[in-house]
């Protein structure tokens, strides 16, 4: 199985199109349709693997196991350590502000 079949076939299982996958790894939307006849950079496939909650290991067909058993991590919001991303891409630092106060009661008070 190539690269691109196994990225429409997760696709497909998630009822994702493959343009929605690469607007949402951050590549042009036509990108994954031109993989099968060039080579996709380990960046891109990196970007698509996360989105599709995979390894590139399994988009390169070097393991058979689809799915990324990662143990969930508990973060702190406050920990400026921590990049915090929705839909792989990094949130701004006035969002966060804007989800502090709401986990806060929306009061915009910190509850320290």
């Amino acid at each position: 199985m190539t690269v691109l079949e196994r990225v429409k076939k997760l696709s497909k299982k998630q009822g994702l199109s493959l343009q929605t996958v690469a607007e949402r790894a951050g590549i042009g939307k036509n990108s994954i349709y031109r993989w099968s006849t060039k080579t996709p950079s380990t960046e891109n496939l990196q970007k698509v693997a996360s989105v599709l909650n995979t390894s590139v290991a399994f988009l390169l067909g070097e393991i058979d196991n689809e799915s990324l058993d990662i143990a969930k991590k508990e973060v702190d919001i406050e920990d400026q350590n921590i990049i915090m991303t929705y839909e792989g891409k990094p949130i701004p630092p006035e969002d966060l502000e804007i989800m502090k106060r709401f986990l806060n009661g929306g009061t915009g008070n910190d509850r320290k």
